[in-house]
């Protein structure tokens, strides 16, 4: 079992002929995940060059829309590797397209886009799941790899991990390395984002085979403290967590945009409050974080 992404997901990449497109794709492809085409309306009718895991040459088509690939792939899964200005565009084919999990890796999409694109989402009955802007994607390790978290960190376990960071991502899923994971989701820490903390913490809680969850949020904004609540009323699986930004200047804008304190509100101190009164432990330190997680497992 896993979250949003497993063996059987079709995936497309809008922006395949790009250069990070193009990489991605191979690194994808190498990690196992069954990607079937892409989307470049100006090339569409051509085809680009890849070698799948098993060291296979493969010729994946490239469609003029993310309809149109779905139509003739069966692609569930889409991952947008496409410059910021033409971000919600994708975005909105893609939803418009109707497919069912959209990854949206591109950093530096304005937050109206962003806004505006999640809106229109939800106007089509949230037919599709949107991760990201601003993140590294989703794998599940064994199975699939939708955007660039480097595939062999890992592998198959029963921890589940939620983080708005990229690297903290990967490091949390090295220092547990000797245990694995059941699904990792990198959020993206931007201020408007699709999916939260709140859902992947209820999909962990549903899969019968995350027994655990690491959750990695960051100073600013207040979704740990809402995702906090959650895991009070909701959540029975154990969850360790971390805040990253301890010693950031208060009133100082961070790294991620989302990243803006003010007052106690979105302070690491409170966020860490907040999720210790509703039973996670937390650590100071990705290591200590991961070592509270080291003996939850080895107590279940």
């Amino acid at each position: 079992m896993s979250i949003y992404l497993n063996k059987d997901s079709k995936v497309i990449v809008q922006g395949i002929t790009g250069g990070e497109g193009s990489k991605h794709t191979a690194l994808m492809l190498k990690a196992g995940t069954d990607v079937v085409g892409g989307v470049n309306a100006r090339k569409a009718g051509t085809t680009v060059s890849h070698v799948d895991a098993d060291g296979n040459a493969v010729e994946l088509p490239v469609f003029a829309s993310v309809a149109e690939a779905m139509e003739k792939t069966g692609a569930d899964t889409s991952v947008a590797f496409v410059p910021p200005k033409f971000t919600k565009d994708a975005m909105i084919e893609a939803i418009d397209a109707e497919i069912g999990l959209l990854v949206v890796i591109t950093e530096g999409v304005p937050v109206g886009d962003s806004a505006e694109a999640w809106a229109y989402a939800q106007s089509k009955g949230e037919k599709t799941r949107i991760i990201g802007p601003n993140c590294p994607g989703i794998i599940t390790p064994g199975e699939a790899l939708a955007g660039i978290t480097p595939a062999n960190i890992t592998g198959k376990g029963p921890i589940g991990l939620v983080s708005k960071s990229g690297t903290l991502t990967y490091q949390m899923m090295f220092e547990l390395k000797d245990h694995g994971f059941s699904t990792a989701i990198g959020i993206g820490g931007d201020p408007v984002i699709g999916t939260t903390h709140i859902d992947a913490l209820a999909a962990f809680e549903a899969d019968p085979e995350t027994k655990a969850i690491v959750m990695i949020g960051e100073i600013g904004g207040d979704a740990e403290e809402r995702a906090a609540e959650y895991i009070k009323a909701h959540v029975t699986k154990p969850v360790v967590g971390y805040v990253a930004g301890f010693t950031a200047p208060e009133g100082k804008t961070m790294g991620h945009a989302g990243a803006i304190v003010s007052g106690s509100a979105g302070t690491a101190a409170a966020k860490k409050e907040a999720l210790e009164a509703a039973g996670v432990k937390v650590g100071k330190t990705p290591s200590e974080t991961a070592q509270l997680m080291r003996e939850i497992i080895q107590a279940l």
